[in-house]
């Protein structure tokens, strides 16, 4: 028998989420696992009724208390960014059972999506026959603090994206991201950057990029928005984070560019280069006509602003996959 942790994010994939939480719990405890549910409460309008830092906080003491074998999450990207930063770079374990709006790390590891059997039966096999080790990003941000990430760390027009979606109930799905990328676009104009490459000792190698860019992604998974090709060739074994930087592009380029991200074919854009390297230095560099970058999202959640440094952990995370 494992002992786990259950987290439920009841607001993800409006509400989906909180509904297959209590078949996940009741099919976990069936399958002959201890169970401590660690979620909050919900709004009558079925939103969390605790900030993130509350859910954080409730599940790590009950992973302090419990000395629980694995952490397991339902809900989207948000609720699997939540339970990488309780559990990368220990020995518990990660289950998720998605149920988001765009689950693009459920999607990378291979793992069901909206089918709660399914993914339980992956935790529960991943319980008995052993867990599944992949890369986790370290993430050393401006204020002095650290942050874990697995998937896509968005600090251009994909992080401005990102808050105007979040920021915004309708409509649902990836749609969601267009509406906010014509927002985004009515003002839009590159950012300034310094990027610079780190190799696994945390030293400076080279200059990845300087001046103004459009779009700067640091790639540990391949997609991110809710099904966006936008690192093809990114690994979570290969010890490597895939740097992609675009632009400087116009607002007319932009539009002809971003439906090529739904097919991965954007790569093949003169204006778009990607850079294999174990670490790297993100930094604003402002000038005249060239703003500084908007603050960065890990994994949809937002992680502050700029400088940012990235570093790639091999084997850090344990996932039930």
């Amino acid at each position: 028998m494992s002992r786990l942790v259950l987290v439920v994010n009841g607001a993800a994939g409006s509400g989906r989420a909180r509904h297959a939480g209590r078949h996940v719990e009741d099919a976990l405890v069936a399958a002959g696992h201890e169970v401590i549910d660690a979620s909050g409460g919900t709004a009558p309008d079925g939103t969390p009724d605790e900030t993130p830092h509350d859910a954080r906080g409730r599940a790590r003491a009950a992973l302090d208390d419990t000395r629980a074998d694995a952490l397991v999450v339902v809900g989207g990207d948000g609720a699997v960014h939540l339970g990488v930063g309780l559990v990368a770079g220990t020995d518990v374990a990660l289950g998720v059972v998605a149920h988001g709006s765009g689950d693009d790390v459920a999607r990378a590891l291979g793992l069901p999506r909206h089918d709660t059997a399914a993914a339980v039966a992956r935790i529960d096999a991943g319980l008995r026959t052993g867990a599944r080790r992949v890369d986790a990003t370290l993430l050393d941000r401006a204020d002095g603090g650290h942050e874990w990430a697995v998937g896509v760390v968005s600090c251009g027009l994909d992080a401005a994206v990102n808050a105007r979606a979040n920021a915004q109930r309708w409509p649902p799905g990836p749609a969601r991201c267009l509406r906010a990328l014509a927002g985004e676009l009515r003002r839009f104009r590159p950012y300034g950057y310094r990027l610079t490459g780190l190799d696994e000792a945390d030293r400076p190698t080279e200059v990845l990029h300087e001046g103004p860019a459009t779009l700067v992604a640091l790639a540990g998974t391949p997609w991110f928005g809710g099904g966006l090709h936008v690192a093809p060739g990114a690994d979570l074994t290969d010890g490597l984070v895939d740097v992609l930087v675009a632009g400087p592009l116009t607002r007319r380029q932009v539009v002809a560019v971003f439906p090529r991200l739904y097919r991965g074919s954007h790569l093949g854009h003169p204006a778009v280069r990607v850079h294999r390297v174990a670490g790297v230095l993100v930094e604003p560099l402002p000038g005249p006509g060239t703003p500084a970058p908007p603050p960065a999202f890990a994994d949809g959640e937002p992680v502050g602003p700029l400088p940012l440094r990235a570093r790639v952990v091999p084997g850090a995370l344990h996932v039930l996959a």
